[in-house]
């Protein structure tokens, strides 16, 4: 169907569905003022072509001469303008000044809950578009997109007809088993296939733990500082989040007053903390499961790029460490592969995978069934394990670019985390004014900052700035490291900025 024939379409049901609404004047009386009101509010623009009299007609049950009577009028008046053989066409009118239209009244009903006010908070951290210093984006132009391609259409061309319905299955079983292998062997992960629920992302797999472990109300222990995204989760689940102190051993549940509250959830990073970067040694990782298991706890195991370590091997996850205490496994492919891909996964203890299967296909649904198939022949025949490698050795390179181009701010006193793993470096500050001034800068230049003092919960905020590397090429990291260099070291004392 062409646009025009669609967009006739569409007039002739919104002409229905407003005749059959309105009931006062007469016929052609309410047909014009549907029109004209369209018209002068914008809904239908200029040049676009208004449905034939006989259509109208025939579509509405008027008679032909009650629409001609309402069409004619918009012509007189100029809001519609005639075309030799093709019909009626909306005019070019000038568009009322702004403050002119009429606006809904404010009413108590148009307010955000509380719920949605602070989860809007969190999003002041979400990448704006940036390549240049953006945490968490990897490097697609790096990402294998023809061989990728090929797959998905030889999957989608094979697809079978019961992928094409609603599915309940938490997610097709070959990536299920292909990732429970990589799992075992490259994660030290003590799961079985059937352990595994494939989401929408990570994001789907901490609202889904928050909503179904956890009543509104109860305690979640978040590292600080944290991860927005799962605060985010929390936040939106009516979940009292309690911000726990972490050091250069990763988070410090010693470091709380003996009477807080008891946990429900423990949400962690151990495998490289984000964003301070720290990997939890395993002497807190096993007073970390004594912790949990004291307070009847389930601990959340957010395996945050896990795969990118560069001076150390990697470590073993928290959850092939538990043998009393319930962890939950929790793994995405946005990060390794590329965000749009939507693919995330839980590895969940046996007894709740088929309460955690059914909520998720009633909440959210599943799909991407040939997606997923094609994502199990990429682990399969060893495409992932190869890009992994190659990324690893890219985003090596992509931080010393940066460590180079920041060098003359480091060499006057610069701080910068270690970076022995993960895809951002976090550079520490003097203080929140210097943080706040060097973000304002970055902001015309169009360079985007991520304030490290956002990811704190609590009053006692550090300084810095959280410098993402991975998503971009050595150009732009040379651009925007060289500016951020030169604004450090022009920066006002701490008492003027």
């Amino acid at each position: 169907m062409s646009t025009a024939r669609t967009s006739s379409e569409w007039i002739v049901e919104a002409l229905a569905l407003y005749l059959a609404s309105h009931h006062t004047g007469t016929r052609v009386q309410r047909l014009y003022d549907a029109l004209r009101g369209w018209i002068q509010h914008g809904e239908l623009h200029t040049g676009s072509a208004l449905p034939s009299s006989r259509h109208l007609a025939q579509s509405l049950g008027l008679g032909r001469n009650t629409v001609l009577a309402a069409m004619d009028r918009l012509v007189a008046e100029g809001f519609v303008v005639p075309r030799r053989g093709a019909g009626l066409y909306v005019a070019d009118l000038p568009q009322p000044p702004i403050g002119m239209t009429e606006q809904a009244p404010a009413t108590d009903m148009q307010h955000l809950s509380r719920r949605a006010e602070q989860l809007l908070s969190f999003c002041t951290t979400l990448n704006g578009g940036q390549r240049a210093f953006a945490p968490g984006v990897p490097a697609l132009d790096r990402f294998p997109c023809e061989r990728w391609q090929r797959l998905l259409r030889r999957h989608q061309h094979r697809a079978c007809e019961a992928w094409m319905n609603y599915q309940t299955q938490g997610g097709l079983a070959v990536l299920k088993t292909a990732l429970c292998d990589y799992l075992r062997l490259s994660r030290s992960v003590n799961c079985r296939p059937e352990q595994i629920l494939i989401t929408q992302g990570a994001q789907q797999g901490f609202e889904l733990i928050a909503r179904l472990l956890a009543d509104p109300g109860d305690v979640a222990w978040i590292e600080e500082p944290g991860y927005g995204g799962a605060q985010s989760c929390f936040v939106s689940a009516g979940l009292n989040m309690l911000p726990v102190a972490v050091d250069e051993e990763g988070i410090a549940p010693d470091s709380l007053p003996p009477d807080a509250p008891a946990p429900r959830l423990i949400y962690v990073t151990p495998s490289h903390q984000y964003p301070s970067g720290v990997t939890m040694s395993m002497a807190r990782r096993l007073a970390l499961l004594a912790c949990a298991e004291r307070h009847g706890a389930w601990i959340i195991e957010d395996d945050y790029d896990s795969e990118f370590r560069y001076a150390t091997p990697p470590v073993a996850s928290l959850q092939g460490l538990a043998e009393r205490v319930p962890v939950i496994y929790v793994g995405t492919f946005s990060k390794v592969l590329y965000p749009g891909l939507r693919l995330g996964y839980l590895v969940l203890p046996e007894r709740l995978m088929d309460d955690f299967r059914r909520a998720n296909a009633r909440l959210h649904r599943e799909g991407q069934y040939a997606v997923q198939s094609a994502l199990a022949e990429f682990l399969v025949e060893g495409h992932f394990a190869r890009h992994v490698a190659r990324m690893r050795h890219c985003y090596r390179q992509r931080q010393a670019y940066l460590r180079e181009a920041l060098a003359p701010a480091v060499a006057h006193g610069l701080v910068l985390s270690q970076g022995q793993a993960g895809m951002h470096l976090v550079a520490r500050l003097d203080s929140l004014e210097q943080e706040r001034w060097l973000v304002e800068r970055g902001h015309e230049q169009g360079i985007a900052l991520s304030a490290l003092s956002r990811f704190y919960l609590g009053e006692e905020k550090m300084p810095g700035l959280v410098l993402g590397y991975a998503g971009a090429d050595e150009a732009e990291i040379a651009r925007a490291g060289g500016w951020l260099c030169q604004a450090w070291l022009s920066r006002p004392d701490p008492a003027q900025a």
